[in-house]
């Protein structure tokens, strides 16, 4: 195709062509140029010029029109902005198009056309300012996009249709809101061959985790169709996350995915939303093959512009090939001060009235204000909650002035989330009801700073928002771990500077992802025929495991994705994974849970810890729990994982314990493999060289072995006065089995909550000389003070020793 004046194929096209073609048509002609030979499939296409837009106006005489038309604009009167920008967009419709662009456009479309042999081949159309996807200012979404456009007379409609989108409501404000003048901003139109994902499946991916920042994964979304539902949030997507330094998948979530957007025969409306099969929702939209094939390609493509980037990509259900359609850098959590970090915390709370997916991890509150159509939005009042079904760029008007937003339907990426996240605003998306449970006048409170859950609380709570700059803060020479067990906040707690995990709980995982008792999954059908479970019983387990007919399987993909994203958090750190370590009452919570446990008068000193591993109506269960282990080590290559065991009574337990998992792929010692062991019964210290010789380190539990010391149920208010972990009898076995462990060269911290509450317990850690502390993330700074300043003391005090 010969270059023209006004249209450049991609071919021709590179990164610094922005001024010229805009940001996104730049990076597709930067892509397609220089990555296509590497791999990356990248639909073929050409971009108008900015030269072809000022033409446009010049020859319409619409330029001095369309200022006219926005002069005194007022961006926060939303009635005012509909108007104006309505006006300003037909005046572009009307202008007359200039006959050489027009030529020009049809002959690359037709050589276009001849390169697919197809006749009028099926095209996108979409727009690109020549200001978007600078780092600190995205357009994204800004203009509109047209899909399955065929034949010259649509595409220069669609085109035309393109520029006026330029001045969308939405468009004007925002450059106002960036301080973009309105002049110096030129729109390029993309013309690019469709990829089929109508007849398959389509996404968006990041690499850099959209909410915490966190660089070493990438996120994918995945649907059914084409792409524009998981934008427009009409759908909630599958979810994939990808570890950039074991090039492993780690986690993968089902989504609903209840419609996919296709063809359509209508030449007015070329494409359409259908339903999706019940059987196709509950199956992933690509395969974990795929999702690793497009992770690969983001690193790549992160790799050549040497930034995260925000990527579009579809599958053809033609050829069956997986294409990148769009690329632009990440404009939010790439541009935030790592060195700041900021905890929000609701010191009470009051009712739940809905959950969905927390955007961020803010806290905003106020009235709610319930608008379910974008022609309502002049009655948003600045400060109100955004309450409604799912948004789209038409209402980033109102969501700029919101203190939060919630919306019924969307994922992560859909454009609630893009917004508010950009906006640094709370957003709560996919909850499903909270538009019909919420009424406009309702007094909430909206928090994300709960993990990946997002709350809807009743009325306005006072939260506290505590910022730490830790830009400065010096390391101690005593490790500094801490205490996980949320997967949904590993990512953004790995920014605490921290030296690993010393503590990384199973049962968080268990009971907020599996929520079923492991022994009803695994014997989930003879249970289902034998009718020993509930209906409602079988009905929540069907739900949960939507996609698993093995339900044992489910089981040992959740525990081990949940671990995985714990590992990867601080990779290649340490991080000390704690077997299960439920109590009888709290697994007959569980799902059916009620079938296999007994009704214990003091779970605490019953049937829990090494105690069950070996015990014939658990060990079948062990099983499942060390093949998640296996699969997150040796699988997903996360070797810093070690395994620690709790609450071992006796050496005879210990040594069942760990033949069990030696049979089962955890020997210690292969692949680096360490055990730890948790102190927290007496004799665990009593006899510590005895365990020593069969475990690399010791991790003391002050919880229970204060409890086991003074003979305190931790459970009982009646003597909760006697519990304290600062009682002398309880530091002088917390010293003592310290010496031990440096005598016999083993691994010694604690994980105990004693060192997170008491500053001075850390600091008689430290005299101690333990080697690591762990503790909750919230304690982890000023922990550390407290620790820099004993070790400073005690060089101190060493030095005038010496002298």
């Amino acid at each position: 195709m010969l270059n023209h004046k006004y249209v450049i194929p991609f071919k021709n096209l590179q990164i610094k062509d922005v001024p010229t073609v805009g940001g996104k048509n730049a990076s597709l002609g930067e892509m397609y140029s220089k990555l296509t030979k590497k791999g990356i499939n990248i639909p073929d296409g050409f971009a108008t010029t900015a030269e072809a837009y000022f033409y446009f106006l010049e020859h319409a005489g619409i330029k001095d029109d369309i200022r006219r038309i926005l002069k005194g604009l007022n961006t926060h009167n939303v009635t005012d902005l509909a108007k104006r920008g309505r006006d300003v967009r037909q005046t572009i419709l009307k202008g007359a198009f200039p006959k050489d662009l027009a030529s020009e456009i049809a002959a690359a479309y037709r050589h276009l056309s001849k390169e697919y042999k197809i006749k009028n081949v099926d095209v996108a159309v979409r727009s690109s300012a020549t200001a978007e996807d600078l780092p600190d200012a995205s357009f994204a979404g800004q203009q509109e996009t047209f899909l399955n456009i065929r034949g010259e007379l649509d595409l220069q409609i669609a085109v035309k249709k393109c520029i006026a989108s330029l001045f969308t409501n939405r468009a004007i404000s925002y450059r106002v809101d960036k301080k973009f003048d309105h002049f110096n901003i030129a729109l390029s139109v993309g013309v690019q061959k469709m990829v089929r994902s109508d007849l398959a499946s389509s996404g968006v991916m990041f690499t850099i985790d959209t909410e915490s920042g966190f660089k070493n994964a990438v996120l994918i979304n995945s649907i059914y169709g084409l792409g524009e539902n998981i934008v427009q949030g009409k759908v909630s997507p599958d979810e994939f996350y990808y570890f950039k330094p074991t090039k492993a998948l780690i986690s993968k979530k089902i989504g609903p995915k209840h419609l996919k957007m296709i063809y359509s025969n209508n030449h007015n409306n070329p494409v359409k939303d259908v339903a999706v099969a019940k059987a196709d929702q509950e199956k992933p939209s690509i395969t974990d093959k795929e999702a690793k094939t497009l992770a690969e390609w983001g690193v790549e493509i992160e790799k050549h512009y040497n930034k995260p980037m925000d990527i579009e990509w579809a599958k053809d259900g033609r050829d069956n090939k997986l294409y990148i359609v769009q690329a632009r850098p990440e404009t939010v959590q790439s541009q935030r001060d790592y060195n700041i970090i900021e905890e929000y915390s609701l010191p009470k709370k009051s009712e739940i009235i809905a959950v969905g997916k927390s955007v961020g991890n803010k806290i905003g509150a106020g009235a709610a204000r319930v608008i379910l159509d974008v022609k309502d939005i002049s009655t948003f009042k600045k400060g109100e909650v955004l309450v409604t079904d799912m948004t789209d760029p038409d209402w980033e008007p109102i969501m700029k002035i919101a203190s939060a937003i919630v919306t019924d339907r969307g994922g992560r990426t859909c454009h609630a989330a893009i917004v508010s996240r950009e906006l640094g605003i709370p957003c709560v998306v996919g909850t499903g009801t909270g538009s019909s449970r919420l009424k406009t006048g309702d007094k909430i409170t909206v928090s994300c700073a709960e993990g990946e859950a997002g709350n809807i609380y009743a009325g306005i709570l006072k939260f506290s928002i505590k910022t730490t700059n830790i830009k400065n803060l010096q390391r101690p020479k005593t490790k500094v771990m801490m205490n996980i067990g949320a997967p949904d906040i590993a990512f953004s707690s790995s920014f605490i500077p921290n030296d690993g995990i010393g503590l990384a709980r199973e049962e968080f995982i268990v009971a907020n992802y599996i929520k079923a008792h492991p022994q009803a999954l695994s014997d989930f059908d003879n249970l289902k025929k034998g009718k020993k479970l509930s209906a409602k019983e079988i009905k929540i387990i069907e739900e949960i495991t939507v996609g698993y007919k093995d339900k044992k399987q489910f089981y040992i993909d959740q525990l081990s994705q949940g671990i995985a994203i714990i590992a990867a958090s601080v990779f290649p750190k340490d991080v000390i994974v704690r077997l299960s370590d439920f109590k009888t009452d709290e697994y007959r919570n569980l799902v059916g849970g009620h079938l296999f446990e007994p009704v214990e008068d003091n779970p605490l000193i019953g049937w829990r810890g090494a105690s069950r591993y070996y015990h014939k109506n658990f060990i079948k269960i062990f099983e499942m729990e060390c093949e998640a282990l296996r699969i997150t080590r040796d699988v997903m290559g996360l070797h810093n994982i070690k395994i620690m065991i709790p609450f071992v009574r006796n050496i005879a337990e210990l040594e069942k314990v760990i033949k069990i998992m030696a049979a089962n792929g955890l020997k210690r010692g292969k692949n680096g493999l360490e055990l730890y062991m948790m102190v927290e019964v007496p004799t665990n210290v009593i006899i510590a060289d005895q365990y020593a010789k069969l475990v690399d380190g010791f991790s003391i539990g002050t919880n229970d072995l204060t409890m086991m010391t003074l003979g305190v149920d931790r459970n009982s208010a009646l003597v909760a006065h006697a519990y304290d972990e600062r009682n002398d009898a309880v530091k002088n076995l917390v010293s003592y089995v310290i010496h031990v462990a440096k005598e016999t060269k083993t691994k010694i911290g604690i994980c105990g909550q004693a060192p997170s509450d008491y500053p001075e317990f850390a600091q008689f850690l430290v005299e101690q000389g333990i080697d690591s502390i762990s503790l909750t993330p919230d304690t982890v700074i000023k922990t550390t003070v407290a620790i820099l300043e004993t070790e400073k003391k005690l060089n101190k005090n060493n030095y005038a020793q010496r002298k």
